[in-house]
């Protein structure tokens, strides 16, 4: 996404309905003669105006990552707070929640009103809070719906608005015939780190960062640096994550040209053997595992194996 500098501050931000119904518009107008890609906010390389790269995000590809570089934790949770959205990032005394706010606000009065007939809006608000709070989580309709007091049927409707309206990813699980005992539910992950802190009521970078929320943040950060990086060269991955009934996980899945390639993302920068642990669970699918990478905080790429790379989290975006 690149972005005229010559409007003023803020001019160049669509919302989700409005990337819909613009994009709606011209594949009708244009059908054929058009390329549609998904806008979602500034990558972490448009941030800090990294040079442009030519290929998305895989552990393999080595040109890719030599423009890694050093990430300072107490920066990324202030970076992970602040969010993507280009006027939280060029406006430097930019109120952030009077601006999340007001987003919130326009979303649900316009946005959520074009795309639906949603009949409480504060039931609704209530909801996309309580989706906030499980980012980085197996999705579980009966208790979304009981804590927001909805039944099952509406918490899947509205949260289908959610993801049409490019507030929420949906990440599958990885399946397959050899095995029943997979898990089946996908994991959800709020688009923007900083409306989601904001929707979870953190006041500022530096106890979202030692709080609670603090892992699920950080790897709903990395998932999403991930899926901009393809989508933003208007490619669309297979993605998905591991786990079996055992409780062995693995964070994500990218399949590619009928290989997998592991990630896994970690809050540490002493990198260590056993995060790959459960990469060698692939070996049992018909499809090649290819090279993996942890995502972590150190501030290089590090073999961790032959096989295996630890990534700065610096590189992904």
């Amino acid at each position: 996404m690149e972005v005229d500098e010559t409007k003023s501050k803020g001019d160049f931000w669509l919302t989700g309905s409005q990337q819909y119904q613009m994009m709606k518009g011209i594949t009708e107008s244009l059908a054929g003669r058009v390329a549609i890609i998904n806008l979602l906010g500034f990558s972490q390389k448009e941030r800090y105006r990294v040079p442009k790269q030519s290929i998305p995000f895989l552990a393999g590809a080595t040109p890719f990552l030599r423009q890694g570089y050093a990430t300072d934790i107490h920066q990324l949770y202030a970076d992970i707070w602040t969010g993507s959205f280009p006027v939280t990032i060029v406006e430097e005394t930019l109120d952030t929640r009077l601006f999340y706010n007001s987003y919130l606000q326009t979303y649900l009065q316009r946005d959520i009103r074009e795309l639906s007939q949603v009949g409480n809006l504060d039931y609704f608000t209530r909801f996309v809070k309580a989706c906030a709070a499980r980012t980085g989580q197996l999705l579980n309709y009966s208790n979304l719906a009981r804590d927001v007091d909805i039944s099952v049927n509406t918490a899947k409707n509205w949260l289908s608005l959610l993801v049409s309206s490019f507030q929420v990813f949906l990440l599958p699980p990885y399946h397959s015939n050899l095995t029943k005992r997979l898990i089946k539910t996908p994991k959800l992950y709020f688009m923007d780190t900083g409306l989601c802190a904001f929707l979870t009521e953190w006041t500022s970078a530096q106890p979202l960062q030692a709080g609670a929320m603090s892992g699920a943040i950080l790897e709903t950060f990395a998932i999403t640096e991930i899926l901009k990086s393809w989508w933003f060269h208007g490619e669309h991955p297979q993605l998905y994550y591991y786990r079996d009934k055992d409780g062995h996980e693995i964070d994500l899945l990218i399949v590619r040209d009928h290989t997998i390639y592991p990630i896994e993302i970690k809050r540490g920068a002493t990198v260590r053997h056993s995060w790959v642990r459960h990469f060698s669970l692939l070996d049992r699918f018909k499809m090649q595992r290819g090279e993996g990478a942890v995502i972590c905080l150190n501030d290089r790429v590090q073999y961790i194996d032959s096989k295996n790379k630890a990534v700065p989290i610096g590189a992904i975006g």
